[in-house]
């Protein structure tokens, strides 16, 4: 059981940016994946996802099961799940309704009363306005809202494997705080294995991951526990040039 990443190339435009990696996540466990600007990260997370722009080669599989050959959302429905860098808006769709769309769309009998209350409970726990519920996806959400309803949807979803692409990104440490702590509940309550995608070990502090991979220029260049995380605190990412 677990996200298996064997050999994994990744192209886009004619250009190569992820040069054969291996990675395995498994159910209730954290990989941090950290590296400088360009070194793939958002790339990986995107492939992963089945990005049409990307071109793969290598082997990914759920719990045994090829997706290579999968759309996103048929990866979704084999229980990957991603939270974006930069989250989209849906204008004319609610995040209650996406979420019970999602949920009917995996044929999951749930009504929209029922979904309600949970989300209104996460939402809470969360510390996420009600309003927003209602509103447009991210529809004027400031940035930490926007990261908030992404780990808001993964709580309900509760898919086997979440990539979280540089959720840290324009937090400031109170919403980071929440944000993190959000996610290590999933990990440690529903058994969803994470990787989390960052340049800093700010997150790391409160997620806690039992893994450190690092990657620059493509390549996985270091990985072992948080010791590789207090390498980077002193000598940074120049250590690996």
């Amino acid at each position: 059981m677990a996200l298996e990443i064997k050999r994994l190339r990744v192209g886009i435009e004619g250009k190569e940016v992820i040069k054969g990696i291996d990675l395995r996540i498994e159910p209730g466990k954290v990989v941090a994946l950290m590296g400088p600007n360009g070194s793939g990260k958002s790339s990986l997370a995107y492939a992963l996802m089945g990005h049409p722009r990307y071109e793969v080669k290598g082997s990914v599989k759920i719990d045994g099961k090829d997706i290579n050959e999968l759309t996103p959302d048929e990866r979704a429905r084999q229980g990957l799940f991603l939270a974006f860098q930069y989250p989209v808006g849906i204008e004319g769709v609610s995040v209650k309704e996406l979420l019970l769309g999602a949920m009917r769309e995996r044929g999951e009998k749930i009504s929209a009363l029922e979904l309600r209350r949970k989300v209104e409970i996460e939402a809470k726990e969360l510390g996420v306005e009600k309003e927003l519920l209602s509103r447009s996806v991210n529809d004027g959400f400031s940035g930490g809202e926007k990261k908030k309803i992404e780990i808001l949807q993964m709580r309900i979803l509760q898919p086997k494997y979440a990539v979280l692409d540089e959720t840290d990104s324009g937090l400031d440490i109170d919403a980071l705080r929440v944000v993190a702590e959000g996610a290590r509940m999933v990990v440690e309550k529903e058994k969803v294995g994470v990787l989390v995608i960052t340049h800093y070990q700010r997150i790391l502090r409160y997620i806690q991951p039992d893994r450190v991979v690092v990657l620059k220029q493509g390549r996985v260049v270091d990985e072992g526990g948080v010791e590789v995380v207090e390498k980077l605190e002193r000598e940074g990412y120049k250590f690996y040039d």
